[in-house]
Formats: C-alpha cells, sequence, structure tokens
C-alpha cells in the first residue's frame, strides 16, 4: 500500500490547545483568561466577521476550563444546521438539564452561526438559558449582531472580534508552513492575504490546496487553486480602460476569465478592490467608478450576462476616464 493522503482540513488540525493560541484577539483572550482563572463566566455573544477566531476562541477556552473532560462538558453546534424551535426544545434542552461531571460547576453550549436561528427558536433560547443557568453557560457565535433578539443580547456579555492585520495573518501561515515542511515565499504570504479578505480559515484552505500540487509555494500556486487573478493583472485590465484602450481591457478580460475560470461577480469584486486601493486614480473619479460598479453588480447579482455587463463596466470605465 502506498502512502495516505492527509485530507483533514486544516482549519480542524490545528484547533487550539490554549487561549494562547489565539491570534489577533489580545483583548477577548485577556478577558477569558480571567473567566478560566475564577472558574466563572457569564453567557457570550461573540460578533464578527467569519474566520477571524470566533470559533478558535470557544474551543480554547473550553480546553482551558475543563481540561481532557472538554468534549464531555461542551456541546457544539451548528445553528445553521438546526435553526428551528424544536432543537432548543429537544438537543440543547436535555444537555443544559444534566450536571457537570468536571470540576468546573457548570457546562457550555456553543451555538455556532446563531444569526441563523429562527426568531422562535431564539425566544424559546432565552427562557432556557434562564431556567439552565446554574449549571450551563452559552456561547452564541454570530456574524451580525443585529440579527439576535435584544433579550438575548442584554443576557449576554458581547465581544466584537476584530479583523486580523495582515501581521496575524504572517504569523499564522509561516506556523503552519513550518508544521507541514513548506516553502511559502513572500509574495505567496501576500497572495494569502489578498484572497482570505480577513478570513484566517480562507487563507489557511488554500494554503493547504496549493500544497497538494507542490511544496513550494509561490503566489500563482495561491491564485491558480483560490481562482482568483493576480491584482496586478486586474490593475492592468482597468487602467487600459480607463485610458480609453477598450479593445486591449477586452482582451484582458478574456485572458483573465479564461485562465482562472472567473465568474462575473468575482471579476467585478476584484475589480472594486483596485479602484479603491489605486492611488492614482481621483477620489472625484474613484466615486464616479464605484458608482457604475455597484450598478453592474447588481445587474450580474439579478441574472444579467456576465460577460456582456463586464464589458458594459469596461466601456463606462473608458468615458469616465476620459
Amino acid at each position: 500500500m502506498g502512502d495516505s493522503i492527509d485530507v483533514m482540513p486544516w482549519t480542524e488540525k490545528y484547533r487550539p490547545k490554549n487561549l494562547s493560541d489565539v491570534i489577533g484577539q489580545k483583548e477577548i483572550t485577556e478577558h477569558l483568561r480571567a473567566f478560566v482563572k475564577a472558574k466563572n463566566m457569564p453567557n457570550m455573544l461573540f460578533a464578527g466577521p467569519p474566520g477571524i477566531g470566533k470559533t478558535t476562541a470557544t474551543i480554547a477556552l473550553a480546553r482551558e476550563l475543563f481540561g481532557d473532560q472538554y468534549k464531555d462538558a461542551i456541546l457544539e453546534m451548528n445553528a445553521s444546521d438546526e435553526r428551528g424551535i424544536d432543537i432548543v426544545r429537544g438537543k440543547i434542552k436535555d444537555f443544559a438539564r444534566t450536571v457537570s461531571l468536571a470540576s468546573v460547576p457548570f457546562k457550555l453550549i456553543f451555538l455556532d452561526e446563531a444569526d441563523a436561528l429562527t426568531s422562535d427558536a431564539q425566544h424559546a433560547l432565552r427562557r432556557t438559558m434562564e431556567v439552565y443557568v446554574q449549571n450551563t453557560r452559552f456561547i452564541l457565535s454570530c456574524n451580525y449582531s443585529s440579527k439576535i433578539i435584544e433579550p438575548l443580547q442584554s443576557r449576554c456579555a458581547v465581544f466584537r472580534f476584530k479583523p486580523l492585520a495582515d501581521a496575524d495573518f504572517n504569523e499564522m501561515i509561516n506556523r503552519v508552513a513550518h508544521a507541514e515542511g513548506l516553502k511559502v515565499e513572500k509574495d505567496a504570504i501576500e497572495a494569502l492575504t489578498y484572497i482570505a479578505e480577513g478570513d484566517m480559515r480562507r487563507a489557511i484552505n488554500a494554503l493547504q490546496g496549493a500544497s497538494l500540487f507542490t511544496k513550494h509555494i509561490n503566489k500563482e500556486a495561491v491564485y491558480r487553486f483560490a481562482s482568483r487573478a493576480n491584482p496586478l493583472e486586474i490593475k492592468e485590465m482597468v487602467e487600459l480602460a480607463l485610458k480609453g484602450d477598450f479593445k486591449e481591457s477586452r482582451k484582458k478580460l478574456d485572458t483573465i476569465m479564461l485562465q482562472y475560470g472567473l465568474s462575473g461577480e468575482d471579476v467585478i469584486i476584484q475589480v472594486y478592490r483596485e479602484v479603491i486601493n489605486n492611488d492614482k486614480i481621483p477620489d472625484k473619479q474613484k466615486v464616479a467608478l464605484v458608482d457604475r460598479i455597484g450598478e453592474y453588480d447588481f445587474r450580474i447579482v439579478e441574472g444579467a450576462n456576465d460577460r456582456l455587463q463586464l464589458e458594459a463596466l469596461l466601456a463606462q470605465l473608458g468615458v469616465i476616464g476620459k
């Protein structure tokens, strides 16, 4: 038999062992350490965009609180899979009413993507949190705290997770690369940071995908696996369009869509990022460009032909560039 292939997602493989493994959320981890020291904690609401450490912080907290017993002391659920009132009345309530056997006098229920819970389920959860407060604590994780009803928010200590800085990406990518025996070039780390858009999980998954083809990771490998165009190519296409060279910018669009297999939505998002980040474009011109980009993005989302709308956008860039 040949060597087995490691197909475990690295985001699972590198789950934290303690709170020191949580990257980029120093203020929040300091609060969580205080809870561990006191062996007591309130119900909590973790809010913030995906891939910035909400689940990681919860698992790290559970490991430090419960030690080797943490798997028996925590119920981890994804509310986007089980989002109705029945799950609150059944699975959650059954776990909440049982007594903790660990040294810590309470158990932990972690509801990931809690903003996907229906309104009825959230109202039922409010009562469950009150009744079983002596032996159960809840951590709700969400991308949009506005979708959590006010009565639930008022029963929780709210922690807002910050987007990760580039230095945080560098630290985690280098840590994973060292553990997996990969050589990751500097421009590849920049590419991973670019395609991740603040989501560490996306960056690690892209790195794992690129590593299946080569142990020497460069930016081309990252962009190829992540189905993203090289931002320099997008920038070149935009600048050609702004100069009024519609024919050449259209050729560049052909190359980008065929080479990377991108959808219209993918291309237009990258065009937006390059327009915003291009210091050569005056602010007054950026205002007009963003207005046009938003219009064509809406048309594509509503079902218009990708290719036709992107070419129309390039034509609009030429008009605005003059």
